[in-house]
C-alpha cells in the first residue's frame, strides 16, 4: 500500500469515528473539495481549503446524517491518484430512515497531506432518506 493510500485510508477511518480533528490534520492547507451536484444541506460544488470544506460539507452533513463512507474497492492510477469505490450507509437524523449511497471519490496527495478530493455519488439516495415516511 502506498503512503498516499494509507493517508486516504486514514480520512475514511476518522470520519468514520467522527474525529474532525483527525480529517482536518491530514488535509492540506490548499485543500480542494469538489462534491456532488445536488447534494443535500448544500453540501454539493466546490470548496477551498481545510475549514471551508468542514464547514461546507462534513459539518451540514453531520447535521443531518449519522453517515460515513466505507470504501470497497482501492486504485492508483500512474498518476498517485488514488480512486475508492464504496457506500455510503447511514440514517437521516430527522426521518430516521436509513440509506446507502454508492460513491466514487478521486482523492491527490501533496507534500504528505490530501490536497483533492472529487466526489461523485447518488444523491437521490441521500435525499430519499430526509424525507418523511407518507
Amino acid at each position: 500500500m502506498s503512503r498516499s493510500t494509507e493517508l486516504v485510508q486514514r480520512f475514511y477511518e476518522a470520519t468514520q469515528a467522527g474525529d474532525g480533528a483527525g480529517i482536518l490534520a491530514i488535509l492540506h492547507p490548499a485543500f480542494e473539495a469538489r462534491t456532488a451536484p445536488g447534494l443535500p444541506c448544500g453540501a454539493g460544488g466546490s470548496f477551498h481549503g481545510p475549514r471551508e470544506a468542514m464547514a461546507g460539507i462534513w459539518g451540514p452533513i453531520n447535521v443531518a446524517f449519522a453517515t460515513a463512507p466505507y470504501a470497497e474497492t482501492w486504485h492508483e492510477a500512474t498518476d498517485g491518484t488514488v480512486v475508492v469505490a464504496g457506500t455510503y450507509r447511514g440514517v437521516a437524523r430527522s426521518t430516521g430512515r436509513a440509506y446507502e449511497a454508492e460513491f466514487v471519490h478521486l482523492w491527490e496527495v501533496t507534500d504528505g497531506r490530501i490536497s483533492r478530493l472529487h466526489q461523485y455519488t447518488d444523491t437521490a439516495r441521500w435525499h430519499e432518506a430526509l424525507k418523511p415516511a407518507a
